[in-house]
């Protein structure tokens, strides 16, 4: 689902961080509500609700699956968003614009861990490589508006999220809650066996999304004002040990198989989430307490 978030109001003064209150009216649309790729339905909305502050978390987003399956989808529909929502950002003098990247677009090989200044350093990931290349723009239009126009406009690059209301379709969804799904399944089912895609050796990052809005709400009450900004954990673990965390919550008794036949995607992504460490911010939700919630997330939708 595809989301627009903003502000109109802050309580307190913007310039001093000790006096920001919460956001106090907060606007969102669904997808079914306002079309984000209509760049005349965006600006009738800008211009109707005149927000101050945007939080565009708003994407085309997918595992690996989607994203070899509809690449012109992913890199058409997130550049038309983004450019939309920016540029009206730009027209209509929003105070503070944070957009969201994602740790899938820095080099496939990257160093790890990965710093925010290793962005455009070597080739990216193929798989994803459209989706990729539509976030690098959309970064860019930040730092450009941002140098052109003085705009306040700045980037996070949150690593792979997950929590309650995610996307847990096996066509479309990544590879936390697509194995929350097929774990259940599998247990209800009685399955002997449950197949994960890959060799499982691959490392990934996981935040929980309850962390990932606070992170976001941090920095734009700390008036950042331009940059590039890692949300995460800075701990990783391989998709092996992943899958078998999700079966003790789950409570599936079979075993695992690897599916090496399918790709494996980025062998590791691991963010180096020093920068926010230092502003003095921290991910405060272990990945046991997340999946669990996760899963209570995805039991309570199926009754």
């Amino acid at each position: 689902m595809r989301r627009l978030q903003a502000s109109s109001s802050l309580m307190g003064d913007d310039k001093d961080e000790k006096k920001v209150a919460p956001y106090t009216n907060i606007i969102t649309r669904t997808h079914a509500e306002l079309d984000l790729t209509n760049q005349a339905a965006v600006e009738a909305f800008f211009a109707q609700e005149k927000p101050e502050y945007i939080f565009l978390a708003a994407a085309k987003v997918g595992g690996i699956l989607a994203n070899n399956t509809y690449p012109a989808d992913f890199i058409y529909q997130n550049l038309a968003i983004q450019t939309n929502i920016i540029h009206a950002a730009y027209k209509n003098q929003v105070k503070r614009l944070l957009f969201l990247g994602s740790s899938c677009i820095y080099p496939r090989d990257c160093h790890q861990p990965m710093k925010e200044e290793y962005l455009l350093t070597g080739p990216l990931e193929s798989s994803n490589e459209p989706y990729a290349i539509a976030k690098i723009a959309g970064i860019k239009l930040c730092e450009s508006y941002s140098r052109q126009y003085g705009c306040h406009f700045f980037s996070i690059m949150p690593t792979n999220l997950y929590g309650s209301n995610d996307n847990y379709d096996l066509a479309d969804s990544h590879v936390l809650p697509a194995l929350i799904r097929k774990a259940h399944e599998a247990k209800q089912g009685s399955c002997g066996e449950l197949v994960v895609w890959g060799s499982g050796q691959p490392r990934r990052e996981f935040l929980y999304v309850d962390d990932l809005a606070d992170a976001s709400v941090f920095l734009m009450q700390k008036g950042v004002n331009t940059g590039i900004y890692n949300i995460g954990t800075g701990i990783d673990i391989t998709i092996r040990q992943l899958a078998e965390t999700v079966l003790e919550v789950v409570g599936f008794k079979g075993k695992i198989v690897f599916d090496i036949s399918k790709p494996d995607g980025t062998p590791r992504k691991l963010l180096d989430v020093s920068r926010m460490n230092q502003l003095g911010w921290q991910a405060s939700t272990t990945l046991r307490k997340g999946i669990e919630q996760t899963y209570a997330d995805y039991c309570a939708k199926l009754n």
